[in-house]
């Protein structure tokens, strides 16, 4: 009778191998990218539940969902994409792209509406691959990349809008088959308890939901933070770092695909100029949820409490009755202590290893 022989205690002096440690809920906790932007929404909350007496009310806290989901549906793909390491200059003007395609081939081909939908899909996912495909074949950085689709799109849209209807707005494509339902996928309404909530927030938090899932459980959550932590070392054991990037663009121009039509089954036509800028902001919101603007770290729950953030203090001002000129001023404040914060954390983080 054989007896397997006990594994060999590690001598005096060796380095345990940190995979095996136990690490306590406080310190997991503490790792947390989105923990820094988490307290900060708590101190938000709670600033303007005493400055602004309507803030708290039912119908104020879904206008406030519904700000922070307009941006959220964004700030959710361009997070993953940061933690790959990338930034999209683009993502604001195309969502303006996905809801003109929609419009002006709906329009002009005098189709259902869903087939101009899904012309748009397909149109906004080859922008994402085309911005995709321009990084990974070529040597300049995403700035210069996404800056250049910017400046295309912004031009595309307003002259062939200009071109096609005459002015710098869409016609009506409220009277055409397939709007109503249309309508209710992308811009409706629900009411809960007798408060109404657009659906927008459901495609937020299935957004996060779906986000969190690849990132957390998934082999590509794995390649993104590889590819966001070191592209070449990522590259050298194997993954496939190419595929990941023009996915990631690809997930950024579906967010912008979600966010166009609600744009379009909103107000029924678009001008072409709108979305200029708010790159920037679905940007701020996933830094503000603690995502590194040199890739390789950060959350989707991070980036959707980054555009909680905005949702609040946009309407947070509205409610208190302050001047809205100072919005800019509270997002700049807001930018600087979720930075700091989430430094602060990170660094105690590592300290407590």
């Amino acid at each position: 009778m054989t007896a397997t022989a006990p594994a060999p205690a590690p001598s005096p002096g060796t380095m345990a191998d940190e995979r095996l440690l136990k690490t306590s809920p406080l310190r997991r906790l503490m790792g947390r990218p989105e923990l820094g932007s988490v307290v900060g929404a708590i101190a938000v909350f709670v600033f303007f539940a005493l400055f602004a007496d309507s803030f708290v009310r039912a119908t104020s806290l879904s206008t406030v969902l519904y700000a922070a989901s307009t941006i959220g549906i964004m700030a959710v793909p361009v997070a993953l994409l940061m933690i790959g390491g990338e930034f999209d200059l683009s993502a604001g003007v195309m969502v303006t792209s996905s809801a003109l395609i929609s419009s002006m081939f709906s329009y002009q081909m005098t189709a259902n509406v869903w087939v101009g939908v899904l012309v748009s899909l397909l149109v906004t996912l080859a922008i994402g691959v085309f911005n995709g495909v321009m990084l990974t074949r070529t040597d300049p950085p995403s700035f210069i990349i996404t800056l250049g689709t910017f400046l295309m799109l912004t031009g595309m849209n307003l002259g062939f809008t200009k071109l096609i209807s005459g002015t710098v707005s869409t016609k009506s494509i409220s009277d055409m088959e397939g709007f109503s339902s249309a309508h209710d996928v992308f811009a409706s309404t629900i009411t809960i308890g007798g408060v109404d909530f657009k659906i927008t927030i459901l495609w937020w938090l299935a957004l996060v939901a779906v986000a969190t899932w690849i990132l957390l459980r998934t082999r590509v959550g794995n390649w993104i933070f590889a590819v966001g932590g070191g592209e070449e070392a990522a590259r050298a054991v194997g993954v496939p770092v190419d595929k990941t990037k023009i996915g990631l663009y690809m997930g950024v121009a579906f967010g912008a695909w979600i966010s166009g039509q609600h744009l379009l089954f909103s107000f029924d036509v678009v001008q072409s100029g709108e979305g200029v800028g708010n790159e920037l902001t679905y940007i701020i919101a996933a830094v503000i949820g603690g995502c590194l603007i040199t890739g390789g770290y950060g959350s989707a729950v991070g980036a959707a409490v980054g555009a909680l953030i905005f949702g609040m203090v946009s309407k947070g001002i509205v409610f208190a009755e302050w001047n809205p000129d100072w919005f800019k001023f509270f997002l700049g404040v807001m930018l600087l202590l979720a930075t700091l914060l989430n430094h602060w954390v990170r660094k105690r983080a590592e300290a407590t290893k």
